[in-house]
């Protein structure tokens, strides 16, 4: 069996690699959680720690990491409060050392927001309308769009392909034909003005909550997209809560960019793709030792008869009302 690359990323390499961009270690590492890229927590012997991040290697080129990179750093610019990565002397924010490329952030604090709280929905869209007022004004030259044939359509080939039991395997091709369908017919009302640069991956776990405020972290799938993408999972519970929350999510949004209810019938859509994206990814990455480790649930006969039944949930609410704002 091949050594997959993360193998040769030992302890050593990682101090060497923060010593090689001019950091001196105390040899302090802490491995935190993170699992398409590596991400650590290293001592420095002056200073806070720093938190390295190692990028998956042949997932993005040079060109799409410098753009994520260009895009948090204008965030910064405007006075939002992201985590960007540092720059050296020479104004250079990705590095290379022992064949991979990484980057250096600053240590932030804080904790998961609160979903059930009005008040942090408020803050949570505020937050995001300011992020994508600044998204709005020029569109990546390098990063992808959120399409469905790379969220949905390629996913589901993979799937079925490689993955899936045999027995299993009817069943999923013909649901997630007719979940295809339906996908693309209400995707294709996006309109041009509506593809703007936006985070990509907002879910609490990339937000740090501390002193009332939203501290977005981990643009790594920064992507052009509809607004909704960075709003919809912000959403939970029963349709009338997701309502409320929407209400709060929307009312903050809207002090700082517009906001079209159109973008609502979306929702499912979004939901739909990131479910079969998300088995997509955990298929296409089970060579990488972590993954068999950590998602022991993953490829069992069991996880994908639930995958199944949770689709056909969702083909179901592709079919009902959008929710509405309140």
């Amino acid at each position: 069996m091949n050594q997959h690359p993360y193998e040769t990323l030992t302890p050593d390499m990682v101090i060497d690699a923060v010593e090689s961009a001019g950091y001196l270690s105390d040899a302090r590492l802490l491995a935190l959680n993170s699992y398409e890229n590596r991400v650590y927590q290293v001592g420095l012997e002056e200073g806070e720690p720093l938190i390295a991040k190692f990028y998956r290697p042949e997932r993005w080129s040079d060109e799409q990491i410098l753009e994520e990179h260009s895009f948090s750093r204008e965030l910064v610019e405007a006075d939002i409060s992201v985590v960007a990565p540092m720059a050296n002397d020479d104004g250079e924010t990705l590095h290379r050392h022992g064949g991979f490329r990484f980057a250096l952030f600053k240590r932030r604090g804080g904790y998961p927001p609160e979903l059930d709280n009005p008040d942090s929905q408020l803050v949570l869209g505020r937050t995001l309308g300011r992020i994508h007022a600044v998204g709005a004004a020029r569109p990546f030259k390098y990063r992808p769009a959120l399409t469905v044939q790379r969220l949905l359509a390629e996913p589901r080939e993979f799937i079925i392909e490689h993955f899936i039991p045999a027995e299993l395997r009817p069943a999923y091709a013909t649901l997630t034909e007719d979940l295809l369908e339906i996908v693309e017919t209400l995707y294709a009302e996006i309109q041009p003005a509506d593809w703007i640069r936006v985070h990509g991956d907002c879910h609490v776990g990339n937000i740090l909550w501390r002193d009332d405020t939203a501290h977005f972290v981990d643009l790594d799938d920064c992507c052009s997209a509809p607004a909704i993408q960075d709003l919809w999972m912000f959403l939970s519970g029963e349709r009338h809560e997701r309502e409320l929350q929407l209400c709060e999510l929307i009312e903050g949004y809207s002090e700082f960019c517009d906001f079209s209810p159109r973008q609502l019938r979306w929702v499912e859509v979004l939901r739909s793709m990131r479910l079969v994206h998300y088995a997509a990814w955990l298929a296409r990455r089970w060579e990488d030792p972590a993954f068999p480790r950590s998602f022991t649930w993953f490829n069992t006969e069991r996880y994908w008869a639930d995958h199944i039944l949770e689709l056909r949930e969702q083909l179901g609410a592709l079919q009902e009302e959008p929710l509405r704002l309140l």
